[in-house]
């Protein structure tokens, strides 16, 4: 039997599960908010074309609009001005092998529901490291939080009168994992791969700076992250092909080996 039909034969039995990391993108969505002095995000809309009547009798379907970075979905290197010249940098140029990767999952949802403002760490990676072993290169790196079941649901970007607060990776702990670990990319089920309160940084939103700066890729938004185990799921997280794309929401699939 070849891989592959192992595979198949693993996903019919259950053997191999697969986990929905992706929220339903819908019109009431949020969208990443910026300054008003900088161009914003469209918010998902939907528009019937015609739905089983004179405009189209045996037919149902929507015109869609949406921002490249509404919803789940993934930045590619171009959408930070520090990976805007490199090869490869557009969701239509990024080798599909990249869209298939394993994952490590660094639980940080009982720090999260102690300060919305916590930093993932560097030397929170190595304690980590300790118990489930070397994050592998080429790997994702997942930041769970559990922020779903935090945030006020009317207000997921925890959006304050100071700006918004919540959790993300520091600047050391963003040159670690691409330095020292070669990750694939940096994953969260927040709003943004950077802290709420990284725009104080230097520089601004490092893990956007560096990580698209180096090549590497960032997916947010995700849900369910509570579901994978630490280590052994392989992410499957193929963006739309679009020409010149930034990114995109996407369908963001964890195959996960059931347990015994």
């Amino acid at each position: 039997m070849t891989a592959l039909e192992n595979l198949v034969k693993e996903l019919t039995s259950g053997g191999v599960a697969i986990i929905d990391l992706t929220e339903t993108l819908r019109e009431e969505y949020p969208t990443i908010t910026l300054p008003p002095e900088f161009g914003q995000a469209s918010a998902f809309k939907k528009d019937v074309i015609s739905q089983y009547d004179d405009r189209g009798p045996m037919w149902f379907w929507h015109n869609i609009s949406v921002s490249e970075h509404t919803g789940t979905h993934f930045d590619a290197p171009i959408h930070w001005v520090s990976g805007k010249d490199l090869p490869n940098n557009t969701v239509d140029t990024i080798p599909p092998a990249d869209f298939i990767a394993p994952a490590c999952v660094v639980n940080c949802s009982n720090e999260v529901a102690e300060d919305r403002d916590f930093l993932l760490t560097r030397d929170f990676l190595i304690n980590w490291e300790e118990t489930f072993g070397k994050i592998p290169r080429g790997s994702w790196l997942f930041m769970r939080s559990d922020w779903r079941k935090i945030a006020d649901p009317n207000n997921y970007a925890n959006i304050q009168e100071d700006g918004a607060h919540h959790p993300g990776p520091d600047e050391e702990c963003v040159k670690w994992m691409i330095e020292e670990r070669d990750v694939l990319g940096f994953g969260t089920e927040c709003i943004g791969t950077d802290a709420g309160i990284a725009m104080s940084f230097d520089p601004p939103l490092p893990c956007h700076y560096f990580m698209h700066g180096a090549g590497k890729y960032g997916l947010q938004c995700m849900t369910n992250l509570d579901l994978l185990p630490a280590t052994g799921s392989v992410i499957v997280c193929p963006p739309l092909k679009i020409e010149g794309g930034s990114g995109s929401p996407l369908r963001v699939l964890a195959l996960v080996p059931k347990l015994s």
